[in-house]
């Protein structure tokens, strides 16, 4: 899932000093500036919605193809795994072909596969389809930061970035609320070519919105220097940590919206496809939670936020055991609350602890985070088969409980670090 934390990290992928002196970038109430902020956040609707099309339907997929929820599940897992991989390679490709090229590509091919999509005869050709989707759809988000970072002024930088990521979160949610309802009234083909429509207008706008670049310079690939950086952030212990955190965040967020559906429709709940796509206006939670983020972090520390974050989470877990409607409902509002800060304050530290290459260490940062959602729908599905819904909590527990072991060694890491200091200089 996106979040505000993820233009937090771009800000820092500012890297070219020659810019901040140039008055010839885009800001509010120059030419260009409106157009710009629309396409991006059209951008970000048709992605967002493209990669999370099939979440809330999985139910659906799973009685048209008399399928398991663990097999359903690599319908969602294997656009984000796929986007996971792809995500480096194609932003070093748009530093060679231009990011509005890379994301026009991108957005093309991702919408002609999600009109193949609703077409698919079985289980392995849907999930086949989905994996070139999200392939397709991981040159949009580092493409999309670095164009922001390039073509708008400094102080214009966060309001634009706040907007491509208001239209990931709404694209997130509006495509499985689409996919919901009409399910319910047509069947889950007709909600994902609802989707597929839909992305196709915003893909449209996009392209007749979006304005030319005009501080991007064409690079050359360099696949040797590119390894190089990755391995320097790989070797960072503290990098590899947040990566950790941010993955295991999602985990959580996979498994439990993920399995959300078949929990939903089954008794003591019995709620139609459309309400249960519904449910997913929940996610607005947690734009909220983002944005507080960064107050957090100033009263309680990068690791008093973390530790807030997942036991917010946890709180969650624990309380959407309950047989209730409503207690579920709260559950999930901790759940995406506490998941969205951790994630925000985890993503924003990665800019900040890369000292080179900060595009390429965000470029990882959410590698690790489609990754972690990838493995969350498939682990939570196998775990909802085997012991139901608190199987899944389980899986979410025990990431859960990663975070903090982690958290806890950076902790008595960075004590140890600043004892060997004071011993070096006294």
């Amino acid at each position: 899932m996106p979040s505000a934390s993820t233009g937090a990290a771009a800000l820092h992928a500012v890297a070219d000093p020659r810019l901040a002196t140039d008055d010839s970038r885009l800001s509010p109430g120059r030419p260009g500036y409106r157009r710009m902020s629309l396409a991006l956040f059209a951008a970000g609707v048709a992605t967002f919605a493209l990669l999370y099309s099939t979440q809330a339907l999985l139910p659906a997929v799973s009685a048209a193809f008399g399928a398991t929820a663990s097999a359903a599940s690599w319908t969602v897992s294997a656009a984000t795994g796929a986007l996971a991989l792809c995500v480096l390679p194609l932003s070093a490709l748009s530093e060679r072909f231009g990011r509005r090229s890379m994301m026009t590509a991108s957005l093309a091919v991702a919408v002609a596969v999600g009109l193949l999509v609703p077409l698919a005869p079985n289980l392995e050709t849907l999930v086949a389809l989905r994996a070139v989707q999200g392939a397709a759809l991981a040159g949009v988000p580092a493409s999309a930061m670095a164009f922001l970072a390039e073509e708008v002024r400094p102080k214009a930088l966060v309001a634009a970035i706040g907007l491509f990521v208001a239209g990931n979160s709404i694209g997130g949610m509006s495509g499985r609320i689409v996919t919901g309802w009409a399910a319910q009234l047509w069947g889950w083909r007709a909600g994902l070519a609802a989707v597929g429509l839909m992305a196709a207008a915003c893909a449209l706008a996009f392209r007749a919105l979006l304005p030319r670049a005009r501080h991007f310079t064409p690079g050359t690939l360099n696949p040797k220097a590119l390894a190089r950086t990755v391995r320097g952030h790989l070797a960072d212990p503290l990098l590899v940590r947040l990566y950790a955190i941010g993955a295991l965040f999602m985990t959580v967020l996979g498994a439990v919206y993920t399995v959300i559906g078949y929990r939903l429709v089954e008794a003591p709940f019995s709620l139609p496809q459309g309400v249960v796509g519904s449910v997913f206006l929940v996610y607005l939670v947690g734009t909220v939670s983002s944005a507080a983020a960064g107050r957090l972090v100033g009263r309680l520390g990068r690791r008093g936020a973390l530790y807030l974050a997942v036991s917010t989470t946890a709180a969650g877990l624990l309380l959407s055991l309950a047989d209730a409607l409503p207690a579920v409902l709260a559950g999930l509002v901790l759940i995406t609350a506490g998941f969205f800060a951790g994630h925000a304050v985890a993503s924003s530290s990665v800019s900040r602890t890369a000292k080179t290459g900060r595009a390429q260490a965000s470029a990882l940062y959410q590698s690790a985070y489609y990754l972690g959602s990838s493995a969350g729908g498939t682990l939570g599905a196998v775990a909802f088969h085997a012991g139901g819904w608190g199987g899944t909590v389980v899986i979410g527990l025990v990431a859960v409980l990663g975070v903090v072991s982690i958290t806890l060694y950076g902790t008595h890491s960075a004590r140890v670090a600043e004892r060997r200091e004071r011993l070096a200089t006294a």
